[in-house]
């Protein structure tokens, strides 16, 4: 019965470093899904609202 209690430690202790680095993984994961998220959305930005920033910007330097 020792044997199994310390063959069951033994795994379970093998088991717990893993499960750390899969959370380190699984941030690095949203991170970079966060990231994705705010690049297409300035992209979106970009392409909608493009012509009226060029416009104001023209107008900007020629007042200067």
């Amino acid at each position: 019965m020792p044997h199994a209690i310390s063959a069951l430690v033994q795994t379970i202790s093998a088991l717990i470093p893993s499960s750390r680095s899969t959370e380190r993984g699984q941030g690095l994961a949203e991170y970079a899904l966060i990231l994705a998220l705010i690049a297409i959305v300035a992209i979106l930005a970009l392409l909608f609202l493009g012509s009226q920033i060029s416009t104001i910007l023209s107008r900007v330097g020629a007042s200067v």
